[in-house]
């Protein structure tokens, strides 16, 4: 049993993240001051191998405090959100993680140094990739490219200099995971999001799925999308990436590596519509679609290449598209209907 560090543990991937943990019979602390959701309950709470600690990750005595007993660390918390958000608060996202990613780094060297701390597992982002010119995005592109023309791209590749510059300089072990396009439940209407209107619906959270998810549900006909519906997205189970990320935490080979965590199958924006429309509303209703104007920073392709985790670590995300909307869908549906999206 390992004693691990998660901070931004009441977000959407660190929930998964900390339920594959407990199952995998770890002790837990959380760290999450609630900034982006709010107060949530997780299924987790009153389990005794997990602690939930409520403040800032940018505490760094708080977070040196922590650590000293801890074996390994996840950073995971960050300003993040969709689309719209990175237009929104394309500072904040940028000054707000580069202060949580110091404040983290600097307490896991001190920690590291106590003698305890074996590794930091740094969460990233395909949008290293946002600039791409070559696909599939395999490790290593990400310093070959041009760098992300977005402010969050652009920080979450800041997180992997962080990550190296560390090793660097105070030989603090780390890996890299970049997820790609998470999908699963507990995602909902962030407390700073803006409206964004998309046809008679307006919109809180601008990651596709659940945006999607919702039109359709409220009786969006035409359906709208952003762009030409052309753009190639890797739609990744919550449920797989957790499995990944605790995978690689004990794994000898993925000490101060970094991995692409994805899965292989894209989908268009258009095909996503298609599968999401005929399971709300059957094989005969005709899906008609209306294309409003893109985003500035809306990637055209995000296309992993998967070959490294699959050799290095035995991961694959095996779960299916159509698996993932059979849990999502309805998880969406009874939001919209508690009036929380």
């Amino acid at each position: 049993m390992k004693r691990v560090v998660v901070t931004g543990s009441a977000g959407f991937i660190g929930g998964y993240i900390v339920e594959e943990l407990l199952r995998q019979g770890h002790q837990v602390v959380g760290i999450d001051n609630y900034s982006k959701y709010g107060k949530v309950a997780k299924s987790y709470d009153d389990n005794p191998n997990y602690e939930l600690i409520v403040g800032d990750v940018q505490d760094v005595e708080l977070m040196t405090r922590v650590l000293s007993d801890a074996d390994h660390f996840i950073a995971g918390a960050a300003l993040i959100g969709g689309i719209s958000y990175f237009h929104t608060y394309a500072y904040d996202l940028l000054a707000q993680n580069e202060r949580i990613i110091a404040s983290s780094v600097d307490a896991a060297i001190a920690a590291h140094k106590a003698g305890r701390l074996e590794k930091v597992t740094y969460m990233s982002s395909s949008m290293v990739f946002e600039s791409a010119d070559r696909w599939p995005s395999k490790e290593g592109d990400e310093r070959l490219i041009p760098p992300p023309l977005s402010s969050y791209g652009f920080q979450k590749l800041a997180v992997e200099y962080f990550a190296h510059a560390a090793w660097d300089q105070y030989e603090l072990p780390f890996t890299i995971l970049r997820p790609f396009n998470c999908v699963g439940i507990g995602e909902s209407r962030a407390l700073g999001d803006v409206d964004i209107d998309s046809g008679n619906v307006k919109l809180a959270m601008s990651h596709v799925v659940p945006d999607l998810v919702q039109k359709i549900v409220k009786g969006q006909d035409p359906l709208h999308i952003l762009g030409s519906g052309e753009q190639i997205r890797h739609y990744t189970y919550g449920g797989d990436l957790a499995r990944g990320i605790v995978l690689s935490l004990d794994h000898p080979d993925a000490r101060n590596n970094d991995f692409n965590m994805s899965t292989p199958h894209g989908h268009t924006v258009a095909q996503l519509a298609e599968v999401i429309w005929r399971k709300i509303k059957g094989p005969d209703v005709p899906l008609r679609l209306v294309h409003d104007e893109g985003f500035e920073h809306d990637v055209q392709k995000r296309i992993p290449d998967v070959t490294k985790a699959k050799e290095v670590l035995g991961f694959e995300a095996t779960t299916t598209l159509e698996d993932m909307l059979d849990e999502v869908i309805p998880w969406i549906t009874a939001a919209v209907e508690d009036g929380t999206i």
